[in-house]
């Protein structure tokens, strides 16, 4: 189906394994009860050791995987998939052939109720638990059925049981088909909603406008990486930028020639200020803000310049007239300390761009505390 492409075959192969893991004791406590609840294992010493040693050996095996394949990374993750499934296999096989070879003993009536019962539980078990791989399930349908089916076809004996085995396989091969249908439906249920979530939580993080983050999560940013800066005594830099008449553009040109001057400004802003960590926002109707982690005065204050000198040198075509103006820019930096605000940095920026404008516009200046000022 279309939607498996979207989903990694790690979650698949999680969930199959995370689904059959339980299972695996199972099948060990199982194989002891069928050969010495009727005194079988004292009749065929032989056969039912080669049952037993073969059915711990490869749960132990599984299980050693299991727990070994979690710390091997995502390197190995094929390599990991191909022995898990030959396990399974494997597994399928070793009671199937133990199945017809008891079917085939003569006598062995109580012994061969407890194992048929036991095949069909843990085939229908085993189908249901690999059900979101459609093809492990059928294939493990098919190793653990399919000798008992063929050992009664060639014998000829109990044409019953064959047909019940036939019937019971064929309806494991449907449960398999249908169950996978749901499982994946289910998840891309899953997918579909968290695409939502997620589409949901950027729409409320994002200005309509300029697609920038808005105030509200500049907001939270802001506390989020004070806290962080303050418990690592790292820097942090904000700046402030503000338009400079842009009244002007609004009232000459309208309120559409505004937003696209806006627009514009935006992705300047996002072409000087790239970095990752880097966190662009618009503060207010023609106010950006910038958060820039471990970035000191002095390179906070050149990308200040290099974003208003991109600004100043922008327009846009409006009927045939070019439409630009510039902007201005106030910067704080400092280390946060956990006696102060995550606004006081704002604060000091704000006064920076005050004092910008005071200046005469289309300028940057940096914020000084008083005590660095005597």
């Amino acid at each position: 189906m279309p939607f498996e492409r979207h989903v990694t075959n790690k979650r698949v192969v999680h969930d199959l394994k995370k689904r059959s893991s339980l299972g695996i004791v199972f099948y060990i406590l199982l194989s002891l009860i069928v050969v010495f609840a009727d005194d079988f294992y004292s009749r065929h010493a032989s056969f039912s050791l080669i049952f037993i040693l073969s059915n711990v050996g490869i749960c132990l095996f599984r299980l050693i995987h299991l727990t070994v394949s979690r710390k091997m990374g995502e390197r190995y993750e094929t390599l990991n998939k191909g022995i898990f499934f030959s396990s399974v296999i494997v597994t399928a096989l070793v009671w199937g052939l133990m199945v017809a070879l008891i079917t085939s003993l003569n006598g062995e009536y109580v012994t061969q109720l407890l194992i048929n019962v036991c095949i069909c539980g843990l085939c229908a078990g085993g189908v249901v638990a690999f059900i979101p791989y459609r093809r492990l399930a059928v294939l493990f349908n098919i190793a653990m059925l399919m000798p008992v089916i063929i050992t009664l076809l060639v014998s000829g004996l109990n044409r019953p049981l064959f047909m019940m085995f036939c019937l019971f396989s064929a309806y494991m091969v449907m449960i398999a088909y249908r169950g996978n249908r749901e499982y994946w439906d289910a998840l891309e249920n899953e997918y579909l909603l968290e695409i939502k979530s997620s589409e949901m939580t950027h729409l409320s993080n994002t200005d309509v406008l300029t697609g920038l983050y808005n105030r509200r999560y500049f907001n939270d940013a802001l506390d989020r990486e004070w806290k962080r800066s303050g418990r690592n005594n790292s820097l942090l830099s904000l700046i402030i930028l503000d338009i400079d008449h842009f009244k002007k553009i609004n009232d000459t040109y309208g309120h559409q020639v505004g937003d696209e001057y806006l627009k514009k400004i935006a992705e300047r802003l996002t072409s000087v200020f790239k970095r990752d960590s880097d966190i662009v926002a618009r503060f207010g109707g023609e106010e950006f803000i910038v958060l820039l982690q471990g970035v000191d005065n002095d390179h906070a204050l050149q990308l200040a310049k290099n974003a208003i000198h991109d600004i100043a040198s922008m327009t846009i075509d409006h009927q045939g007239e070019k439409i630009g103006t510039t902007m201005s820019a106030g910067v704080n930096c400092c280390i946060p300390d956990f006696q102060s605000i995550a606004d006081s940095l704002i604060s000091g920026a704000d006064k920076a761009l005050y004092l910008a404008k005071q200046r005469g516009r289309n300028q940057v200046v940096v914020f000084q505390p008083i005590a660095d000022r005597v």
